[in-house]
């Protein structure tokens, strides 16, 4: 599959860091003097960080991939020292992707003789690290991707009036089913783990306010991601966004739920448009909901 990557020429980085700031993923970050993508897996190809580079030295690259490998990304990290490869293994660390975290540390043992480092050294590196003041400032931390469990109602408790629960004589707020963070759509990155072989609702902003039942029926279960068809600028990364998720995450099926307003509509054909250039074949659902709660219409197109 045909997928667009940052990239970097070396030569003619100076080391200012002012692509820095500006990679919501976070897998820009400078190392030894020079800008250096850490991340495959976190890097979107959205291209935020190309205007500023003042020397020319970023550009994205559309290049056959396949689905992200952990062992092929080690053997270009391992090219580039060890400061970048502790980069890289604090990153899948913070990030969650424990599993791929799993898979650089055992390449590394595995090509201890090859390595001009200590392995033992980088994994006390990667133990020990914290996330720099400089990585908050850019914004990794807000949209640094998160899986954990929902939060569960206590046991014995009874639904109460608006969408409260009781439990032991205390009003407690109902479950969240979320699943992930974050959820929209500019920040996802649909190569997190979370997502593979889910079953995903993509959601307009309004539905889950319009809906009472939004978390407890359609989103238990399920991974999320949410838009706005008419007040989100650079939509043509959510169709590349969408296409990646059926292709390299394999979602189950994908769920879009709208408003009943017209401006809404552009939600599922952007979804029409990836499921037409995407490799896959993958079941959809359109639910539309209306200004009051009401579910208008839930079938599959």
């Amino acid at each position: 599959m045909i997928r667009e990557m940052v990239k970097i020429d070396e030569e003619l980085c100076d080391g200012c860091g002012e692509c820095i700031p500006n990679c919501h993923e976070g897998a820009l970050q400078m190392i030894d003097g020079k800008a250096r993508l850490i991340s495959d897996l976190m890097c979107d190809g959205l291209g935020a960080c190309l205007g500023h580079c003042p020397q020319g030295a970023i550009t994205i690259e559309e290049r056959e991939a396949e689905p992200y490998n952990e062992t092929k990304v080690m053997e270009i990290m391992v090219e580039k020292g060890e400061n970048t490869v502790v980069a890289h293994l604090q990153h899948l660390k913070e990030h969650n992707e424990l599993e791929f975290l799993k898979e650089g540390v055992q390449y590394l043992k595995d090509h201890q003789q090859e390595l001009s480092f200590s392995v033992e050294k980088v994994m006390s590196r990667v133990h020990h690290a914290k996330v720099e003041e400089e990585q908050l400032a850019c914004g990794c931390a807000g949209s640094e991707a998160r899986s954990f469990t929902p939060q569960s109602v206590a046991a014995g408790a009874a639904p109460a009036a608006g969408g409260f629960t009781m439990a032991g004589g205390v009003v407690a707020e109902q479950a969240s089913e979320l699943r992930q963070w974050p959820v929209q759509m500019h920040l996802i990155n649909p190569g997190a783990s979370y997502f593979r072989q889910s079953d995903l609702v993509l959601a307009a902003d309004c539905v889950a306010f319009s809906l009472g039942n939004f978390h407890s029926k359609w989103l238990k279960g399920k991974t999320l991601a949410i838009a706005c068809p008419k007040l989100d600028s650079g939509m043509e990364t959510y169709v590349e966004k969408i296409k990646s998720l059926i292709d390299q995450a394999e979602i189950n099926t994908l769920t879009v739920m709208m408003m009943q307003v017209p401006c809404c509509g552009g939600l599922l054909q952007m979804v029409k448009m990836a499921a037409g250039q995407a490799q896959r074949n993958v079941p959809v659902k359109t639910v539309i909901v209306g200004v009051e709660g009401e579910i208008l219409s839930d079938e599959w197109v």
